[in-house]
């Protein structure tokens, strides 16, 4: 399968005569944050982080409130077709096949670091996976002594990168003060020779460049044509008192594109360069979350946690790409009823979880049985046009309506039971659809089906565990 084309990045680092962008400071939509009294039912020993929708009410990045459903859709298309060309293993050799980025080397002002304006290399940079603005959002600290930084959870990204002064080159908005490496005593560049560098191929997709006085550049591509480009670096990260030293991160100096307006992207795939590989050593090889909805905060939690409450799939393995978490949908239901398919068509596509993807993307065969179920147990509540990507819609809004009772089953006995809100999805002030879609390379379990449960990620254990009742 060939990967939807992408348009071409065309970031020229002009770096030599460069002016530091103007952030404008964007005050924070809630004050209150979420008090240690929420995450009693959790386990003491991990780290626990306040989790928001980037849309809601308490996001510190809240979208317009004006922004139209169909940006969201868009946006998560997008992720969706750069999940589908990672997946495809577009051809590596070619740099015709990907589009490309010319770098200049990077050096810092006052002679920190040395650059030659001569010295161009022109690589080529593989799609990664698009932000989008259905995401969630939680607060990280860098440096010594510690910030806070508004960063974007990303179970399907790796390298963790912010925004960092100067912004050489470019920087979009966002909410609070941009990162400066001057006012952190811990901070350090890292070298091209160093094993981290070279991770940066696994960890972004794309190779690694270096400036002429062995400063390693990581360049980070996404499916919309966003992008960051800066210096490999390391600092200590901190969340509330725990911190821990040497973390290896993204100095981004040209950040563009659909980023709302978080500090940078923190990511928790599978990868030697993840935020969650590099604090396993001491919190262990585990993370989990609670997606809240819109109106409500949740939760991230980093390290052990309490088995006894989940019910568990395996992880999957695939050679399609090792840094995702590919689980096995087995069944679903309606109303108690199975969907009127052979069992064989939930596994005819590898299955991700992913927190970053809005719409649940099905097999085709399933998704159309799906939404005629679901049609049909609601044959009295009138039906509603075709919203952009979603075709099976109704008029009212979920909360309103009379729905099915859903399950998603997986291998292993772990279930999905979903409200009418991780069901369908308002569209706007009159029309609600189903959130789901069909899938193009593979099944995708999205975030709209995954809010308000506790989802855990035992690396370890080689397992994701659900439990209902995790936030609200």
């Amino acid at each position: 399968m060939a990967p939807a084309p992408l348009p071409l990045l065309v970031a020229a680092f002009s770096l030599l005569f460069a002016a530091a962008t103007p952030i404008r400071d964007v005050a924070d939509a809630c004050s209150s944050q979420v008090q240690a009294a929420d995450f009693e039912h959790l386990n003491s020993s991990a780290m626990h982080l306040p989790l928001h929708h980037s849309r809601g009410p308490c996001s510190p990045v809240s979208a317009p409130s004006d922004l139209p459903f169909t940006a969201v859709l868009t946006h998560d298309d997008a992720r969706i077709a750069s999940l589908a060309a990672r997946l495809a293993k577009a051809p590596s050799s070619s740099s015709s096949a990907r589009p490309t980025v010319t770098v200049a080397s990077l050096y810092r002002a006052n002679d920190e670091v040395d650059g030659v304006a001569a010295s161009l290399a022109s690589v080529p940079l593989t799609p990664g996976t698009s932000y989008g603005v259905g995401n969630y959002v939680t607060r990280m600290g860098l440096g010594t002594p510690a910030k806070p930084y508004i960063m974007v959870v990303d179970t399907g990204s790796s390298l963790t990168w912010l925004q960092c002064s100067p912004c050489r080159v470019s920087c979009h908005r966002q909410s609070g003060p941009v990162f400066d490496p001057k006012t952190s005593s811990s901070y350090a560049a890292v070298s091209c020779s160093t094993p981290q560098c070279n991770d940066l191929s696994t960890a972004t997709l794309n190779p690694a460049a270096c400036s002429s006085s062995d400063v390693c550049i990581y360049q980070a591509s996404y499916g919309d044509s966003s992008f960051s480009v800066g210096y490999l670096s390391k600092d200590t990260v901190s969340f509330g008192s725990n911190s821990v030293p040497n973390f290896y991160y993204g100095c981004g100096q040209d950040n563009e594109g659909l980023f709302g307006r978080s500090a940078g992207l923190m990511g928790l795939a599978r990868n030697k360069l993840s935020l969650l590989y590099q604090l396993a050593p001491t919190l262990g090889y585990s993370f989990s979350y609670c997606l809240p909805s819109s109106s409500s905060s949740g939760y991230l939690s980093i390290g052990s946690y309490n088995p006894g409450q989940y019910s568990y799939t395996p992880m999957v393995s695939s050679t399609l790409d090792d840094s995702l978490y590919f689980i096995k949908l087995s069944g679903m239901t309606v109303a108690g009823k199975p969907l009127a398919i052979s069992s064989s068509e939930y596994s005819s596509l590898p299955t991700i979880i992913d927190s970053g993807t809005v719409i649940t993307r099905l097999p085709t065969t399933v998704y159309d049985a799906l939404s005629k179920a679901v049609a049909g147990a609601m044959k009295g509540t009138k039906r509603a046009d075709a919203y952009s990507i979603l075709d099976t819609c109704f008029v009212g809004q979920a909360s309103s309506l009379r729905v099915p009772a859903v399950s998603m089953a997986f291998s292993g006995g772990a279930a999905l039971k979903l409200s009418a809100q991780n069901l369908l999805v308002d569209v706007d002030s009159s029309t609600t659809c189903l959130a789901f879609a069909p899938a193009r390379s593979a099944a995708i379990i999205g975030n709209t089906q995954q809010q308000t449960f506790s989802v855990v990620y035992d690396v370890k254990s080689n397992r994701i565990g659900f439990a209902a009742g995790g936030c609200r």
